[in-house]
């Protein structure tokens, strides 16, 4: 017994082990209820396909959300990139020419995280407002841009830069869901183990201690925003390079992005971050889609189920508190039992339920 205890804590303490066993139990469910298509490995490698540039996107936005604050633009991030690649893709020779799209679209989300940063850091802009309307801008700028057309990149099945990040290792798998995967041991890294981290989690829990802790909060919250241009951004050039096309509207993935980080666990309160919550997340809700089409259900269910499933998942992760399953294994072995209360609390009750 104090064995399973025992590894009941320790499972508790895996960061993202809860919304883990969540994604376990749902793939197992469409295994059950689609077993055509969820026992062949096709319908997974197709989920480590389109799935990674939502993840990617989340992954930056919950450093952002940690650090106490939302960022709404990066879509309009994810097509001004995919336009600049697209561009130099098109206007330098194609040897060289990916690169130099891949690097205007890397400082173009640098660019907009900037202005952002500073909106918010150093004019006091609250983010929701200042990165809200910075998503209508930016989007505006890329139709502008593009002429509101789509553009083809040319060739880009025989280029390096498409094998590199979007082609299939070993023949099967999809380069971009390594590169999603090393981006999020690198911002757990990141954030768990550097400087950096440490100072996003003090802003989030509070600015004001942070400050007398000796971060420098409004420098840290423009390198937040530069650094989750840039991811989004990134984003935009795995959706790009992928489907070969770049079209204007190629970032709306908003909603799944923001219900990954929060079903992932990361506090909407700031001052608490999980990546690999974020990680598993991105699987649950990039599966439920292609999982209740598979079972026969009727479309028009899709969104009825992400909902059960989303608010099943937040609760949760409310119930166990920061991933602590034993505190829910207690709740359950205790259900029904008589709540006890300390000596100063009973006075509490006894002082409220005298006449005045």
């Amino acid at each position: 017994m104090n064995f399973v205890r025992s590894l009941i804590k320790f499972l508790g303490r895996l960061e993202g082990f809860a919304i883990a066993m969540v994604l376990l139990v749902l793939y197992v469910a469409l295994i059950i209820a689609a077993p055509n298509v969820f026992t062949h490995s096709l319908i997974y490698i197709s989920f480590l396909e389109t799935v990674p540039p939502t993840l990617i996107a989340a992954l930056g936005l919950t450093l952002v959300i940690t650090a106490g604050e939302i960022d709404l633009s990066f879509p309009a991030v994810v097509s001004l990139s995919g336009f600049a690649l697209s561009w130099g893709w098109k206007t330098f020779d194609p040897t060289y020419g990916a690169w130099i799209g891949i690097g205007l679209a890397l400082a173009a989300g640098a660019l907009v995280g900037y202005i952002n940063g500073v909106m918010v850091a150093r004019i006091g802009v609250p983010s929701i407002m200042a990165t809200l309307a910075a998503n209508f801008f930016w989007y505006g700028i890329s139709i502008l841009l593009a002429g509101g057309l789509q553009a083809t990149l040319k060739g880009s099945q025989d280029n390096f830069v498409h094998e590199l990040f979007v082609g299939r290792l070993f023949g099967t798998v999809p380069a971009q869901a390594f590169w999603a995967l090393g981006l999020a041991a690198l911002l757990w890294f990141i954030l768990n183990r550097h400087k950096f981290g440490e100072g996003i989690m003090f802003i989030g829990d509070n600015a004001n201690v942070a400050r007398v802790m000796g971060v420098n909060v409004e420098a840290t919250r423009i390198k937040l925003f530069v650094l989750h241009g840039m991811i989004a951004a990134f984003a935009g050039i795995i959706v790009t390079l992928d489907i070969g096309v770049f079209y204007p509207d190629q970032g709306n993935f908003l909603l799944p992005a923001m219900a990954s980080v929060f079903i992932g666990g990361t506090s909407i309160a700031g001052g608490a971050g999980s990546i690999f919550g974020t990680v598993f997340g991105a699987y649950v809700i990039g599966s439920l889609a292609a999982g209740v089409v598979a079972t026969t259900i009727s479309g028009y269910w899709v969104q009825v189920v992400e909902g059960v499933v989303m608010a099943a998942v937040i609760v949760l992760n409310a119930a166990t508190g920061k991933g602590n399953i034993a505190a829910l294994s207690r709740r359950f072995r205790h259900w029904g039992a008589p709540v006890a209360t300390s000596p100063a609390q009973e006075l509490l009750q006894k002082d409220d339920t005298e006449p005045n």
